[in-house]
């Protein structure tokens, strides 16, 4: 609570599910029954519902707007870097940095190992650049031309490269939400990243099996019409000037991340020095660039494939995006305000006891928080605070509590397609699901990494592996600070 914030009575556990029920219920119907991929209203109508639960408690209108406010507050540096790395994708294109990437991917990676080098080069991007949005934006819009060339599924290249950007996000020092969950339950970064690599690296490591196993049992290499890859590489080759040189504003951007700057400053950096170079070396106006920058680039080379790529970006393509993640933190913000959240946590606290039981609980917990509120900030911060006393009752160490957080909010959060990573991964990649190609959806299945790490820790905290008792500093931190745990 903060300090503007009054009391109010609790709601009861029913009261507290009655908003989040029936909005995930209008949600099914919009989506599977009417078969839009439109969430925006029914979010909305979720907002008011938890409002009206406010009201049913005491609350005036103005403390649920400042708790709505306040989650999208928190949130906005992600809407700035969405809004940027739209600013990006139009003017990379029009730099020629994009088509080479693609250009040189067609002729460097055979079909067989492209499913497995997505996922590993999107990991050490995000880890460089210390965020997930980021890389799947620039990176990632790459490799999916690179797969539309071999005419691999959009959905499997979708789904490597989120394995592999939010993995790197989730381990990296320079990632917000990695330092959020080490800050809410106090422990030291480091020691938080070393805690997440048990479930990090057999994580990655399954999923690079079975993307190498997919790339030569189920992709048929051979199949691969290589004519349409020569169109493509030629169609580039005619339309840009296709040179090594033209990875330089990716260079700048990594650079830049590796140095610890700010990943605003940064992408922005990378718009800049895309614009130059495309002024440069393509011969843009200053004019095309400001209108690549906001409306996308557009351009017609009469090959379906290389226009269907390159025909996207700018801030204009993010505002479907943009407006879904605001209405979805306002519903997460007027949940969290009416206690809604807190009544939930504090129900499950009361009825698990065992250490695997309050690591499931912190997991899922998050996941829910995700699916419910829209915001993988609130699915960390949450959880973390509420579940802290409990931990160190117990007498384990909150690095597994910061651990079961990233796990069921970093990595779950790009599986939901209305929660800001979901519905920022669809808008970026082109998925086009709110177009109706709802079988692209079937990238969230088959992007293993995330969801094998959350069923890794919840393996760990059953059987007792690479789950820390506190420390003797811990607990005496924890007893110093007149912490109190709930029954």
């Amino acid at each position: 609570m903060t300090p503007t914030q009054q009391p109010h009575p609790n709601p009861g556990v029913l009261l507290a599910l009655t908003p989040i029920v029936l909005t995930l219920g209008i949600l099914g119907l919009q989506i599977f029954y009417f078969g839009h991929f439109e969430p925006h209203i029914p979010l909305a109508i979720g907002l008011a519902l938890a409002s009206l639960v406010g009201v049913r408690l005491g609350l005036g209108w103005g403390e649920i707007e400042k708790g709505l406010f306040h989650v999208i507050h928190v949130a906005l540096p992600s809407v700035s870097v969405l809004l940027t790395v739209g600013m990006i994708i139009g003017v990379w294109i029009a730099s020629g940095t994009v088509p080479s990437i693609i250009y040189y991917g067609l002729l460097l990676v055979s079909p067989e190992w492209f499913l497995a080098t997505a996922m590993l080069i999107c990991a050490v991007v995000s880890v460089s650049l210390g965020t997930s949005w980021g890389t799947v934006g620039t990176v990632g819009l790459a490799l999916m031309g690179i797969g539309a060339g071999f005419d691999i599924p959009m959905y499997w290249t979708a789904g490597a490269i989120v394995s592999g950007a939010f993995f790197g996000d989730k381990i990296s020092p320079l990632s917000d939400t990695t330092n959020l969950a080490s800050a809410v339950t106090a422990t030291d970064i480091f020691a938080h990243i070393r805690n997440l690599m048990p479930t990090t690296v057999p994580a990655m490591l399954i999923a690079l099996v079975i993307y190498v196993l997919v790339g030569f049992f189920v992709i048929d290499g051979a199949a691969v019409s290589f004519e349409k890859i020569e169109a493509i590489t030629h169609g580039l080759d005619a339309n840009f000037n296709i040179s090594v040189w033209l990875l330089l504003p990716a260079l700048v951007v990594m650079a830049l991340a590796i140095r610890q700057y700010p990943p605003i400053p940064s992408l922005f950096a990378g718009v800049v020095v895309g614009a130059v170079t495309a002024m440069l070396t393509q011969g843009e106006s200053v004019e095309a660039l400001f209108d690549y920058a906001n409306n996308g680039y557009a351009i017609s080379t009469g090959i379906m494939e290389i226009d269907s790529l390159l025909n996207r970006g700018g801030v204009q393509s993010m505002m479907w995006t943009v407006s879904l993640i605001l209405i979805a933190l306002g519903f997460g913000g007027a949940l969290e305000r009416t206690g809604c959240l807190e009544a939930i946590i504090s129900a499950i606290r009361k009825r698990v006891h065992s250490f695997a039981g309050i690591q499931s609980a912190a997991i899922g917990t998050s996941f829910a928080t995700n699916l419910v509120a829209g915001d993988p900030y609130l699915s960390i911060a949450l959880p973390g605070r509420m579940y802290a006393p409990v931990y160190r009752g117990m007498g384990y160490s909150t690095l597994n509590l910061s651990r079961g957080v990233e796990e069921g909010g970093t990595l779950m959060s790009p599986l939901i397609p209305w929660n800001a990573g979901g519905a920022y991964v669809i808008a970026a990649l082109g998925l086009g699901v709110n177009a109706g190609h709802l079988e692209n959806l079937l990238y969230i299945p088959l992007s293993f990494a995330c969801w094998v790490a959350p069923l890794l820790g919840i393996f760990y905290a059953a059987t007792g592996l690479f789950s820390p008792k506190a420390t003797e500093t811990e607990m005496r931190r924890w007893r110093e600070s007149g912490e109190a745990v709930a029954d």
